[in-house]
């Protein structure tokens, strides 16, 4: 795993963040070694206790365009309580992982929310007897997918803490929130001394203990031939690009993330806002695992037998119509089918009423107003619609309550229960509608926050055909059809009529984008799977085996910003050239 202290070697955080820059007002970030110890840090004492962190105006650079997003404030940090732990020298949130909201009576409310994981503790000898504490931060929120990647440290003795220096030094999938921005905050706080809880320390080294192991990407460039891996991450720009990792013998070889305040000290600690790429997680792997559980009919169930409340004609939309963007729903754009564009009228209807009414019933109130039926049939013409996956979620729902005979059996729970935990991944942070009474469905379209480990432990389960450790989560053959673009469809076509198109050709199937590439030293061709989401998040299955991240957060920007450079196929050969070098 990619230590602190690695990654952090500007000098001791005494040095940017003295004992007296804890009771003055923040202007301006500081250098993310701040939040770290160095190599000669000493060993602090233990730390134990419920500390309430008070909400604080930040300084953002630049100043925002739209701060208050449904009568909500971008601006605040939000008044938040996190009970933290030493043990082994790591600083550890019994929250981890979870969306920690707002709390108490605030004038204002926050528009955010946190996920706090791991940090550190230490000591510096000019610190006059105070030890150090720091952990990455996720300022996350319910109205959409967007994430604000952080830093949070703050003094102790005993219990007595300081005030909590806060930063925010990157981000992903921006999108109501506008523009791209820093901030830094100070904020009150103060500490209760709480009890120990064992069951929670075996948890937190059983979480560790699962993680995949993670080199530096300097590692495996040093192991093959000079330029190898150049390219990786591309065709983006690598202003654009947040994270870059590339998977190989299930080992994560991370490039350093860097921020506008130098490499971020916590890699491991970072969630990302993925937006679409959620549709490559929750009702693909639902549907894997129920056909593996049940048999592969349950992609043909049909969404209108699960959702009420629908056009008549979702009684004729299987889920895997659903799936594949193929409902014969939208209603938006052109009628034309031959040659098709799948993002044809995609934004149309008053989308964001849609994105971001809060409830169930409000977002279906919104898809009966502006989702009306195309004249072809369900399964033949992709046009990519959010509304699908949403409506997806909700019909898996409804099958999970009426097969299983539990009225609160719901996609995401099973999820986490059936396939995450047994793949390591034992916290899944995710938008829900927001409910009278407190149970929101799982957005199946945007709204995961996954961390790389996350998304790598996904793309494995994948690439191992649904198999891990010997036990069959997933429908083998179903996930060999998927991955081999088995009934995918032209994202440039009418299945009903064919294009007459030789080799690979662009396909969508199940939330996967199919990328054609054709290998520079065999002539061979590839249809790619890829999981894409908005921002130029990508996470590429190639087909022998290797797998490429990239979070990013090229969204919200004013049109006609460059994004790319020319070489479209740049991670694709890079993938290619490693196989040939394997390591």
């Amino acid at each position: 795993m990619l230590s602190a202290t690695r990654v952090a070697q500007a000098g001791p955080a005494s040095q940017w963040l003295p004992v007296a820059s804890f009771s003055v007002p923040v202007t301006a970030p500081v250098a993310n070694a701040a939040f770290a110890p160095s190599d000669d840090a000493l060993p602090a004492p233990p730390f134990l206790a419920v500390i309430d962190i008070d909400q604080a105006l930040m300084v953002t650079q630049p100043a925002l365009a739209t701060p208050i997003v449904q009568d909500r404030d971008a601006r605040l940090f939000p008044a938040i309580r996190l009970t933290l732990q030493t043990l082994d020298g790591r600083l550890v949130p019994r929250e981890r992982g979870s969306i920690v909201s707002e709390q108490g009576s605030v004038k204002t409310h926050s528009y955010w929310s946190v996920i706090a994981e791991s940090g550190r503790v230490w000591r510096e000898a000019a610190d006059s007897g105070w030890s150090r504490a720091a952990l990455p931060i996720n300022l996350v929120n319910d109205t959409e997918n967007a994430a604000l990647q952080g830093l949070l440290t703050f003094l102790y003795r005993g219990t007595q803490v300081s005030s909590v220096r806060i930063q925010l030094v990157q981000q992903t999938a921006p999108y109501l929130v506008k523009p791209h921005f820093t901030a830094a905050a100070l904020a009150a706080a103060h500490a209760t001394v709480v009890a120990a809880s064992p069951d929670d320390e075996h948890q937190a080294t059983l979480e560790w203990s699962k993680r995949l192991p993670v080199q530096p990407l300097s590692a495996l460039a040093a192991r093959v031939p000079a330029g190898t891996l150049d390219g990786l991450g591309g065709p983006l720009l690598p202003m654009w690009r947040v994270a870059v990792a590339v998977v190989d013998h299930d080992t994560l070889w991370q490039a350093p993330v860097e921020t506008p305040f130098g490499p971020y000290p916590y890699p491991e600690g970072m969630r990302f806002g993925v937006r679409s790429v959620m549709k490559s997680v929750a009702a693909p792997l639902a549907l894997l695992h129920l056909a593996e559980q049940y048999g592969p009919w349950v992609l043909d169930l049909k969404i209108g037998d699960y959702v009420s409340g629908l056009d008549p004609k979702y009684r004729d939309v299987r889920m895997i119509d659903a799936a594949s963007m193929a409902t014969g729903f939208g209603g938006q754009g052109t009628l034309r089918t031959n040659p098709n564009d799948m993002y044809d009228g995609y934004l149309g209807g008053d989308y964001d009423a849609w994105y971001v009414a809060p409830s169930h019933a409000e977002k279906l109130a919104q898809i009966r107003r502006t989702l009306t039926p195309y004249p072809w049939a369900p399964g033949k013409v992709v046009r990519y619609r959010d509304q699908d996956f949403y409506l997806l979620g909700i019909a898996i729902d409804g099958f999970l309550k009426q097969v299983r005979g539990d009225a609160n059996a719901d996609l995401w729970t099973m999820l986490a229960r059936e396939v995450f935990v047994p793949i390591g991944i034992f916290h899944a942070p995710a938008v829900h509608t927001r409910e009278p009474d407190g149970h929101g469905h799982v957005w199946a379209n945007a709204g995961y926050y996954p961390t790389l480990d996350d998304l790598a432990k996904i793309a494995l389960l994948y690439q191992h055909r649904g198999d891990w450790g010997g036990h069959a989560l997933l429908h083998r053959g179903l996930v060999e059809d998927l991955l081999g673009a088995k009934g995918a469809l032209e994202k440039t076509g009418d299945a009903t009529r064919p294009s007459g198109a030789t080799g690979p050709i662009p396909r969508y199937r199940m939330g996967f984008h199919f990328l054609p590439y054709a290998a520079p030293l065999t002539g061979r061709g590839y249809e790619v799977p890829s999981m894409q989401g908005s921002g130029e998040n990508e996470v590429i299955l190639a087909p022998n085996g290797l797998i490429a991240i990239r979070t990013a957060k090229a969204a919200g920007l004013p049109e006609g910003t460059p994004l790319f450079d020319d070489d479209t196929v740049a991670t694709l050969r890079v993938l290619d050239r490693l196989e040939a070098f394997h390591p």
